[in-house]
């Protein structure tokens, strides 16, 4: 499947800790970017700093929120996060530590996932703790942006001949408004069923009709899917 190298802007645009508030705002307006990667010079990522981080402190000290007692019990790690950012006038002061990352091998619905659990609009994409790229929402829409005729191409060669080492030419694959239908004939339900399951992780299908005929039902018989599925490698 695509996986995250597949679909990242590279060479990333970066700053380093000492880089001032207003050229790293500068570089946010200029490239309309919501964050940027902060590295020291190996390339090595120390943290991520964003718009919310320049917000917060234009937001002021009054805004802040304190919780009770903060005088005897002291203030929560968030606070204590917020009143450092105000002060800040370096990128190094203001970034958010540590960096949510990913590794570049990881399918794309990771990335997805991880974007959306955490609220984020960009993911650092490192290699051994060293930056290679980042990957964007945007990133990830446009690798669903696909012609069917690419989709079922995709299918033929990636799912059925590179996964599950079948002819090709012995199915019938069809994709309309993304909707997969697959016919033709297996020696196996389980082969089947993984035709199938392999087909949907495909980046721009929304739906797989699959209807295969089989020889053996040996449903009783096989291990787990996770143990069948070997993840095909997305060329395009």
């Amino acid at each position: 499947m695509l996986t995250i190298q597949d679909v990242m802007s590279r060479p990333a645009l970066t700053v380093r800790p000492e880089t001032p508030l207003k050229d790293v705002a500068r570089t946010l307006v200029e490239h309309r970017i919501s964050g940027l990667p902060v590295v020291d010079d190996e390339g090595h990522i120390l943290g991520v700093i964003s718009e919310a981080d320049l917000l917060a402190k234009e937001q002021g000290a009054s805004n802040i929120h304190h919780r009770r007692l903060a005088r005897l019990l002291g203030e929560s790690p968030r606070t204590r996060t917020q009143l450092a950012k105000l002060s800040a006038t370096t990128a190094g002061d203001a970034m958010t530590v540590p960096a949510i990352t990913i590794t570049g091998d990881r399918p794309l619905a990771e990335a997805a996932a991880l974007m959306t659990n955490r609220g984020i609009n960009r993911l650092p994409v490192v290699d051994g703790g060293t930056l290679v790229g980042v990957v964007s929402r945007a990133d990830l829409v446009r690798a669903y942006v696909r012609s069917d005729e690419d989709l079922a191409q995709v299918i033929r060669d990636e799912v059925l001949y590179r996964t599950m080492w079948l002819n090709p030419v012995l199915f019938e694959v069809d994709v309309r408004d993304g909707i997969a239908t697959i016919k033709g004939s297996v020696e196996r339900r389980s082969t089947a069923e993984v035709i199938e399951h392999v087909a949907a992780l495909v980046p721009g299908i929304v739906d797989v009709v699959c209807d295969l005929n089989w020889e053996s039902d040996d449903r009783d018989f096989v291990a787990p899917e996770r143990d069948l599925v070997t993840p095909y490698t997305d060329r395009h």
